[in-house]
């Protein structure tokens, strides 16, 4: 392999894992609504998840977009929002948990704001949520990987290991310490298919991206 298709093939793979941190920052960003469940029930979308692994039941397939929308976003606040006992999405919450404090705000949520900020992003001016909600942390991998793509292509190797690097760096300290936690939680706690399947998929993704053998090769 020549060593343009071999600097071709790592931005298609960068570009691949940006498009499911993409997807999964959609997923947990909020409730689907129709035009979002009707995009996952396309087949060929379809077979992309089947690739992935995940394999959605009949009440995913069975109703109108309209009615899987609404009882998907019942499922979401119960899940996730509460007001009754619910499963965080916040990082804060589940590294603080094991003193009691299951925190919103707390340190946890300024290093990965300060994290953010100081490789480089900013936060949407109308944005005020907070910066450690998954699909946040799942969006700043998303653009990480779509710049580490576009360096491949540009064949600038200094810029894409640099972003492979905060990469590596973000998913070590706040991705792999409670994300799959967080995900045996939802398949726990899960009614419908779809947040189940989607956690299994989020659980073995970050766990394979934080193989640390995945970037030795390269870095």
């Amino acid at each position: 392999m020549g060593k343009n298709e071999k600097l071709e093939d790592m931005a298609e793979v960068s570009r691949q894992r940006g498009h499911v941190y993409g997807l999964l920052a959609t997923i947990y960003h909020g409730e689907p609504d129709a035009d979002l469940i009707r995009q996952l029930r396309d087949p060929e979308f379809q077979d992309v998840l089947s690739g992935l692994g995940v394999e959605l039941d009949a009440d995913f397939f069975g109703l109108p977009e309209e009615k899987i929308a609404e009882d998907l976003a019942v499922e979401y606040a119960r899940l996730f929002l509460g007001p009754g006992q619910h499963i965080s999405p916040h990082e804060s919450v589940h590294l603080t948990e094991k003193e009691g404090e299951g925190l919103l705000w707390g340190e946890v949520t300024v290093e990965v704001k300060r994290f953010i900020e100081t490789s480089g992003f900013e936060y949407r001016t109308d944005y005020n949520g907070m910066p450690d909600h998954i699909s946040v942390e799942f969006e700043f991998m998303q653009e990480l990987a779509e710049q580490e793509a576009q360096a491949w292509e540009e064949k600038a190797g200094d810029g894409a290991r640099h972003c492979l690097k905060i990469q590596k760096r973000f998913l070590e300290e706040h991705l792999v310490p409670w994300v799959p936690h967080f995900c045996d939680e939802v398949i726990k706690n899960a009614e419908v298919s779809f947040y189940r399947e989607l956690a299994k998929l989020t659980r073995s993704f970050i766990e394979f991206e934080g193989e640390e053998d995945r970037y030795g090769k390269i870095l």
